[in-house]
This record gives C-alpha cells, sequence and structure tokens, in this order.
C-alpha cells in the first residue's frame, strides 16, 4: 500500500451549512492528521465536526467537536488521527462564514 500526503480538503462553507470537506475515494482508506479552522473575522465564531462512516445521514454521535469557539481572528489546530475507510465523509459546519477549514493527512492505496 502507498502512503499520499497532501491536503484532503479545504473550505469557506456558508454560515450554518453542513458542508463535506472530505470523502475517502473507493480502495482508499486515510489518516487525517491535522484539521486547522481559522477565523478571519472580528467576531468570534463556533464550529462543527462530524465523521460520517459510508456517508450516513449526520447524527449526534458522528461529531468529534460541537459548538466550539474559536476566537476573532485566531485559528485553532486539531491534530486526531481520525481513521477514515471508503466512501466515509467528513463534514463541518461554521456559525459564520468566516471560518476556514482546512484538512491535512494521508491517503493509503
Amino acid at each position: 500500500m502507498a502512503n499520499a500526503y497532501k491536503v484532503l480538503g479545504q473550505s469557506a462553507p456558508s454560515a450554518t451549512t453542513d458542508t463535506d470537506i472530505y470523502t475517502v475515494p473507493s480502495s482508499t482508506e486515510a489518516v487525517i492528521s491535522t484539521i486547522v479552522i481559522a477565523n478571519r473575522s472580528n467576531s468570534d465564531a463556533t464550529y462543527n465536526i462530524a465523521v460520517r462512516p459510508n456517508g450516513a445521514t449526520i447524527s449526534n454521535e458522528h461529531y468529534v467537536a460541537f459548538n466550539i469557539t474559536v476566537g476573532q481572528n485566531d485559528s485553532t489546530a486539531l491534530t486526531l488521527g481520525i481513521t477514515m475507510d471508503a466512501a466515509d465523509v467528513l463534514t463541518v459546519q461554521a456559525s459564520s462564514a468566516d471560518l476556514s477549514f482546512n484538512v491535512f493527512g494521508s491517503e493509503i492505496v
């Protein structure tokens, strides 16, 4: 199996909208090493992050972060080591359109 280390996803989603930032390709596994959330505004904002196995409809058990605050003009880096299988989906949501999400990790093919 070969590893590909890379940026897995980037998004500046609309406010209060669930946004799929990364879906593991078929015949692939992935390890998400770090997720960086940057707040580009002068106001605090909150975010949610969920892992949806096989693209399941989002539900309470899928959240790895919920309603977490990131301060104005600040960023948060989460180093988690989330393991994902083919067709698993990473979904983010922000309280403000001023949050940016960057997902880094590796794909194992």
